[in-house]
This record gives structure tokens, sequence and C-alpha cells, in this order.
């Protein structure tokens, strides 16, 4: 089986498993950690980092981490690819860079079906009462929140576009259609949603259940979220949520055990320090 057979399949197979039909995907992050469990984070890194996966060797946690960007279609494509690692099971001692790699491209194919299920195209492709082929990639881009490029390359997969006119399309950018077709507010905010740092919830969870404890500083939260403290002390306390006051407890003095003091020994050497 081919790696786009595989990818295919497995989205498909992951699709059908947590009930989510051929409808757009809404935020992957949420979604990862709700169905795998993993923990997910947004970090600040370089320039060409763009996501890793990371599985703890004794207690099987899996970590998946990608970076911020202006450009959330990337980001949604990384998450994606990075959770097909996850389900392929594609572990090893050393980390794995090489793109071309069999694994690496049936992870792509995993990415593009999983966002852009051709089910889908299908039916939004069927519902099209023109040939206006900008505007229906600008649609397909808009509604599944994919690049040009995968929403291109799903168009010929269905058979609306031939190769020509994939090879064409898919040079468009996501900011150009947005503009074009009248959604760029949409695209600025998830453009700045996905270049901010996000902690995994899991871990963000139990900081705040610490910090309502009197455990945890609120200090923690903040850096985990990237905050001043200030920020964060005031959403929470919006929330209605504080920090239990902490109530000192005082002994019964009848509780207290019976202490026998001689002081027979302190009078002597008083009494000699007299004397003197």
């Amino acid at each position: 089986m081919s790696a786009e057979s595989e990818g295919r399949a497995a989205a498909e197979r992951y699709r059908e498993d947590h009930h989510l039909g051929y409808q757009p995907l809404g935020d992957l992050v949420t979604l990862i950690e709700q169905t795998i469990g993993a923990d997910v984070a947004v970090l600040e890194t370089g320039p060409d980092q763009h996501g890793m996966t990371m599985r703890h060797r004794d207690r099987g946690t899996v970590y998946i981490a990608v970076a911020r960007t202006p450009h959330p279609m990337r980001q949604r494509s990384t998450l994606a690819h990075e959770l097909a690692h996850v389900v392929f099971g594609d572990w090893a001692e050393e980390p794995q860079v090489d793109s071309a790699s069999p694994a690496e491209s049936r992870a792509n194919a995993f990415a593009r079906h999983l966002l852009l299920p051709l089910m889908g195209v299908r039916e939004l492709v069927a519902a099209e009462q023109d040939r206006d082929e900008l505007a229906l990639l600008s649609k397909v881009v808009q509604r599944y929140l994919v690049s040009p490029p995968i929403a291109a390359i799903a168009l010929e997969q269905v058979g609306y576009l031939d190769g020509q006119a994939k090879a064409r399309l898919r040079v468009e950018t996501t900011p150009r259609l947005a503009a074009r077709f009248g959604w760029s507010d949409q695209y600025q905010a998830m453009q700045a949603e996905s270049n901010r740092r996000r902690a995994p919830q899991q871990l963000l969870a139990w900081a705040i259940a610490g910090y309502l404890q009197n455990a945890v500083p609120v200090q923690t939260i903040a850096t985990l979220r990237g905050l001043d403290v200030a920020t964060v002390e005031e959403e929470l306390t919006d929330a209605g949520l504080t920090p239990a006051e902490l109530q000192p407890v005082w002994a019964d003095p009848a509780d207290l055990p019976e202490i026998d003091i001689n002081l027979d020994e302190l009078d002597a050497d008083l009494g000699d320090s007299d004397a003197g």
C-alpha cells in the first residue's frame, strides 16, 4: 500500500472512530488532547521549526509541540501531521528529520485527508452552481481551514480540477483569497490565535487546581501561559477563582501534653552565679 493510501485510510478511520463525520474540524489542539490524551503545546521556536512529537519511554505519555506562527493553516497541517506519527506509532530512539522518508510522506497524506475529507469536498463541489474555480478554492480553504495547496490537491482528486488547474491554483495564498472573497476578518482572528503560546490543558488545569489550594503560586500559571502575573490574577479573580483562605489551626490547651519542668539545676546555676 502506498503512503498516500495508508495515510488516507488511517485518516478516514480516525474520523470514523471519533465520530467526526466529514465536517470541518475545529480546534485541533483540543481534539488531539481529548481523543488520544496527548499533551499539546504551542511554543516559541526557531523560524524553521514547525513541530515535533515525543513519547516518554517509561510512562508512555505523548507530547506534541508546534510553533506559534501567523500562518494558521500551516499550524493546523503541522498538528495533523504530528498526530499521524502518534497514530502510526512512528517512534524512534533518535530524532527523525528526513522529510522525504515514507513515514513523513504517509503523515503528510494523513494530515491532508484528516483536515479535508474527499467526501466533504465532493458534497461541496456538488452544491456549487458555477465553475468559478478560484471562488470554490476560497470556499474550501475557508470552510475546512486548510492551505490552498491542500485544497487544490483535493479538488483534483475528486475530479473538479485537472492537473494544469491544480498547478495554477496551488500557488494561491490564504491571505490573498481572504482579501479577495471578503473573509479577511476571520483570517486575521485565526492568525492572532495561532501566533500565541498555549500550554497543555491538563498541565494548566493541574496548576490552577494547585493555585486554588494555595500550593502553586500564580507566577507558575503566568509562566505556563506566557502572560504577566497581574493579567492572570485578574482573569482568575473575574472567574471567581481565588485561593482557599488559609485557616490557622490552634491547639486546645487541654490537648497539650503535660511537661514536668525541674528548675532545681537552673536555681543552682543562678545561685552559683550570685555567689560569684
